[in-house]
C-alpha cells in the first residue's frame, strides 16, 4: 500500500515560484509513473505533469510545460514540481498521484489510471 503526502503549497505573489514536494512511503516502491494534477474551485482535476519511474522520461501539459518542471528522486521516493511566474490562474488544490502500471500506450495525462492520490497541498498566487 502506498501513501503519498504532499508538502511545499501555501501562499505567493503573482511571478513567483513554488516547489512542491511528494513523498511516497511504501515497503516496495517501483511504479510506473508519478503525476501531478491540479483542481480549481468548480472546475475539474487537470493534468499537469508526470513522469515515468524508471527512466525519468517526462509528459507535460502544452500550456504549461514552459513554466512548470517535474522531477524524481529515486533515494527518497520523491516527485518534485517546480512551478515559476505564478499567475493567479495557478491557484488550486494541487495533487500527486502514482500510476502502477503501463497500459502499452504512451500517454501518461489520464487521471483514470491514477490509482493512488495524495491528500492534495493549497497553493494560492495573489495579484
Amino acid at each position: 500500500q502506498v501513501q503519498l503526502v504532499e508538502s511545499g503549497g501555501g501562499l505567493v505573489q503573482a511571478g513567483g515560484s513554488l516547489r512542491l514536494s511528494c513523498a511516497a512511503s511504501a515497503r516496495v516502491f517501483n511504479p510506473y509513473a508519478l503525476a501531478w494534477f491540479r483542481q480549481a474551485p468548480g472546475k475539474e482535476r487537470e493534468f499537469i505533469a508526470a513522469i515515468r519511474w524508471n527512466s525519468g522520461t517526462t509528459q507535460y501539459t502544452d500550456s504549461m510545460k514552459a513554466r512548470f518542471f517535474i522531477s524524481r528522486e529515486r533515494v527518497t521516493n520523491t516527485v518534485f514540481l517546480q512551478m515559476n511566474s505564478l499567475k493567479s490562474e495557478d491557484t488550486a488544490v494541487y495533487y500527486c498521484a502514482v500510476r502502477s502500471r503501463s497500459d502499452g500506450r504512451s500517454g501518461l495525462s489520464d487521471r483514470e489510471k491514477y490509482d493512488t492520490w495524495g491528500q492534495g497541498t493549497q497553493v494560492t498566487v495573489s495579484s
